[in-house]
């Protein structure tokens, strides 16, 4: 379906004046898509007929398509952020969607992986081939840094700081962070860029730090899939994905005692509060610890 000129005009005003990522920007434009489909089934055109019940039965429709509450909220989103650029552009005279609520959501947690399982993965053996020596160095530094894989496969050469130890780090809308990376992942990285990656490149050139035998960056897909190989390799029984891991960076190092503002800091967040849902996982993960190990509790399992 071709988009509505309006909603492509928001999406270039998101690209260009908001500085959004092309992984981001693609998000919208689905959720506008889906907004646009059911105007187009309802008949209901032009845009000034679009009112706050259109909008909550457009929710509603999510609803009955077993949308999950988190995407229908990302779709109203979406929506609510399309027609407030159309009202300070003056092409609507109010904003219908201002007194539009989504769904009341629960809490959801991330999946993490436990200290031990994130060990099986690291301490894995490793094939003698660039490529999983490459991959192992990766997922050092994933761990070790909480980067978002799109961050991980975009590091440039430039962008690392061998004598200090830290990552200078792209992220969403464009903003840079300063990530310390830790000895063991920095030990490894050094070794994998004087002995391994020129063994990939072949004296070609490249400005990208994980590059494939091709000499290009290597591809989210291609990591992902190296990761879902080493986990089954490394005997886990549930499936990995480089979100996990910056998952478990987060919930590790609130549970070993660092403070809530340095974590969002590495991660990225703009919001504290999204970085507060990884407080939630460590306190399930005692409550979990309390009701194995308490001996009333113990007793009361075994009777």
């Amino acid at each position: 379906m071709t988009i509505d000129p309006l909603m492509e005009r928001y999406l270039n005003h998101l690209r260009v004046e908001g500085g959004l990522s092309r992984n981001t920007i693609e998000a919208y434009r689905r959720d506008l898509a889906k907004f646009q489909g059911y105007l187009h089934q309802q008949r209901i055109d032009p845009i000034q007929r679009v009112s706050a019940e259109t909008i909550r039965r457009f929710l509603g429709s999510l609803h009955a398509s077993q949308l999950s509450q988190v995407s229908s909220a990302r779709c109203l989103s979406a929506v609510r952020g399309w027609l407030r650029y159309l009202r300070q552009e003056r092409i609507i005279s109010d904003n219908p969607a201002v007194d539009v609520a989504a769904g009341r959501r629960g809490i959801r947690l991330p999946k993490t992986l436990s200290q031990h399982e994130v060990a099986a993965l690291l301490d894995l053996p490793v094939h003698p081939t660039p490529e999983d020596q490459r991959d192992r160095v990766m997922l050092e530094l994933l761990y070790a840094t909480g980067l978002r894989v799109s961050e991980l496969v975009s590091v440039e050469t430039a962008q690392v700081n061998f004598e200090v130890g830290y990552l200078r780090v792209t992220g969403k809308g464009s903003k840079q962070r300063i990530v310390p990376m830790g000895e063991p992942a920095r030990r490894l990285l050094h070794e994998y860029v004087d002995l391994v990656r020129p063994q990939l490149l072949r004296q070609r050139p490249s400005r990208f730090l994980f590059v494939s035998r091709r000499g290009r960056s290597l591809t989210r897909q291609a990591f992902w899939k190296a990761l879902r190989l080493r986990g089954q390799r490394a005997g886990l029984k549930k499936p990995i994905s480089p979100h996990m891991l910056r998952h478990s960076f987060a919930t590790h190092l609130l549970g070993g005692g660092a403070d809530l503002r340095s974590v969002q800091s590495m991660l990225g967040h703009a919001d504290i509060a999204t970085t507060q849902i990884y407080t939630h996982v460590e306190r399930e993960r005692l409550k979990e610890v309390h009701a194995m190990f308490f001996p009333r509790q113990a007793r009361r399992k075994t009777k």
